[in-house]
């Protein structure tokens, strides 16, 4: 049991600091990408404080020789640039900046009772499965 709540803390502690700063609106985001007109700099400063809490947590993770929870740590990461990658990346950016919406917040959104919010992560799911199917990719 006491694991279920040690990942789902993190998970909440990210939507709670996804509204706070409110990245769960799509409007900042498309605002963030609009550089010509109502540019928005909020995004990159969350981004930023992500960034630096990541760089200075993992030195910390990575100290330890298995992860808390059990397990282990992965090995190696795939460092090849392929086709896949670029039109996955491109289709993620473009779904990204249509919608306003990234994974994380509109997960987060679905507790607004925004109808978007639920449309994107639908489809998001539906795009998911359809990668596992068509690409064999494994659920890791």
């Amino acid at each position: 049991m006491s694991k279920i709540w040690f990942t789902l803390l993190p998970g909440l502690l990210f939507g709670i600091g996804l509204a706070i700063s409110g990245m769960t609106d799509p409007a900042k985001v498309v605002n963030f990408l609009d550089f010509a007109g109502t540019w928005d700099p909020s995004l990159a400063f969350v981004m930023g404080g992500g960034l630096a809490t990541f760089a200075l947590l993992r030195r910390v993770v990575l100290r330890r020789t298995a992860p808390v929870l059990g397990g282990s740590f992965p090995r190696s990461v795939d460092r090849t640039v392929d086709a896949r990658l670029v039109i996955g990346s491109a289709l993620f950016g473009a779904g990204w900046g249509l919608a306003g919406f990234c994974p994380g917040p509109a997960v987060a959104n679905l507790a607004s009772g925004h109808w978007e919010a639920l449309v994107f992560v639908v489809a998001m799911l539906v795009g998911m499965r359809a990668a596992q199917l068509l690409f064999g990719l494994d659920r890791a």
